[in-house]
């Protein structure tokens, strides 16, 4: 074997280990999910004599035409003491967007509530410059947020609030709920992988004693909390993981509810999905960048460490699949003319053992929802092969994005747009906000779906069909990628 081929073993190999590391860590997040549910308490009711605080309630908004009076009237129907409740709305919109606020405003001119129509001089800063403005400007001594595609119940504050048991706890994170996720197969394989996060990743890290994150929306933080951990920063496209991090570095507590869902929009064309996690995948490595060794030397427990060291870097998972699998086909050679080295190209194995990690993972998230094994296998089988076939297709474009973060590139923050889509009904098509994803990417993603199809032809011709199954996820997963960039932009 000459140095090319050991360098290409070598990259395979760490690329193999990576991944392999990292589905040991969520499995042991299963495995601490099934800990806490033996010894989940009750969920908190307040007490009739509860002593509410005053709260401020933030709703940033840039050009949200579409979902901005939905989202004014849920938030008038919380069912909270008006004298005690600021609602701000942030908006930096440039459309009509702020004359739908002020009309809908007037609407509740007679109601008692304190309605703030915020407008910046200048957009600096994107949602955390919004976030940072309005907090110099809130009197809540706690701050409710929401993205504009949220519908919280009108019950939320009074389940939220009373989880501020004590004066070190900054933030309560609720689980995210899907208004559209039977849309369309895309949404459907969306709400697969968020539920997963909300059940199993939130959860175990949080029964753990392990850093969790804010997930942008649908929680509450202290205010205190927010301004002795610096404020809203905007120098990643995670402003909430950014903060979440220097929060819990400093000794502040995160409670996890999962039994309180707050519904939204999930994207339902591929270009808005494209950008979403463009902007999620590479504001992780930003705040892996900006935090990780801080994490590292700070005096939190071994096992704390190393969950939040794969937190940081799981957006890297992407840069590892992607790696990995355009090395498979060159293995493959390799493995048919060095028969000698055998035992190194079991290495490959180290797939399997991710698998059934990740399998433990997302079946244990499903049966959260249907109580029932052999519904939850009926439905999993699909949708898990589906959903991972997907996450492979888009790990050439969360790839650069995650090379960006590390490097320091910066982009704009380029919000999710909605549509007012929910379950089956409404339509993106032709609506303003659309989001083309025809790029060099896009093209680059066809001839991966062409290469990976031909590692299939070629395990036929060398008769080694171990990485068959893989080879056939990312033949789908790029396939349909592309398909659905072209399809939706043309749609658009």
């Amino acid at each position: 074997m000459n140095i090319f081929q050991l360098f290409l073993v070598s990259v395979y190999g760490i690329c193999l280990a990576f991944i392999f590391c990292y589905s040991l860590v969520q499995l042991h997040l299963t495995y601490l999910y099934w800990t806490r549910k033996k010894k989940q308490k009750p969920p908190l009711t307040p007490a009739a004599s509860q002593k509410w605080p005053t709260v401020t309630v933030q709703l940033p908004l840039y050009n949200e035409r579409y979902v901005v009076e939905r989202l004014i009237d849920a938030v008038a129907a919380l069912d909270y003491p008006r004298h005690l409740l600021q609602i701000q709305l942030l908006d930096d919109s440039t459309d009509d967007t702020s004359s739908l606020i002020q009309q809908k405003i007037s609407d509740y001119s007679e109601s008692g509530i304190r309605f703030e129509h915020i407008r910046r001089p200048e957009r600096t800063g994107y949602k955390a410059g919004a976030l940072q403005y309005g907090l110099e400007r809130a009197t809540g001594t706690f701050i409710a947020i929401f993205d504009a595609d949220f519908v919280p119940a009108p019950d939320f504050l009074q389940r939220t609030i009373p989880a501020f048991t004590h004066e070190r706890i900054g933030v309560v994170q609720t689980r995210w709920g899907h208004l559209n996720s039977e849309y369309s197969l895309l949404t459907r394989l969306q709400a697969f992988g968020l539920n997963a996060h909300f059940t199993i990743e939130q959860s175990g890290r949080n029964s753990g004693g392990h850093f969790i994150n804010f997930n942008g929306t649908a929680g509450v933080w202290r205010k205190n909390c927010i301004i002795d951990a610096g404020g809203w920063q905007p120098d990643t496209l995670t402003e909430d993981l950014d903060l979440s991090y220097r929060a819990q570095l400093r000794g502040w507590q995160f409670s996890y509810l999962e039994e309180v869902e707050a519904p939204a929009e999930l994207p339902a064309a591929m270009g808005a999905l494209k950008s979403q996690q463009f902007r999620w995948t590479k504001g992780a490595a930003e705040t892996a960048r900006k935090h990780l060794l801080q994490v590292l030397r700070s005096p939190v427990p071994f096992l704390t460490k190393l969950h939040a060291t794969f937190h940081l870097l799981n957006s890297s998972v992407f840069v590892c699949v992607l790696i990995t699998a355009i090395l498979s086909i060159p293995i493959l050679y390799l493995k048919h003319n060095e028969p000698g080295l055998e035992l190194l190209f079991k290495l490959g194995s180290l797939l399997i053992l991710s698998l059934f990690s990740l399998l433990a993972f997302y079946w244990t998230a499903l049966y959260q929802e249907t109580r029932s094994a052999w519904l939850t296998t009926k439905r999993f089988v699909p949708e898990f092969f589906l959903f991972l076939s997907m996450s492979m297709g888009l790990s050439l474009h969360n790839s650069v994005a995650v090379l960006e973060g590390y490097s320091g590139k910066k982009t704009p923050f380029i919000r999710t747009p909605k549509h007012n889509l929910v379950q089956c009904r409404g339509t993106w098509r032709q609506h303003a906000y659309t989001v083309a994803s025809i790029n060099a990417v896009t093209l680059l993603e066809g001839l991966l779906s062409l290469y990976f199809g031909y590692g299939i032809v070629t395990a036929f011709r060398l008769q080694d069909f171990g990485l068959v199954p893989f080879h056939v996820m990312l033949t789908l997963g790029f396939g349909s990628v592309s398909f659905y960039s072209l399809f939706h932009s043309r749609r658009a």
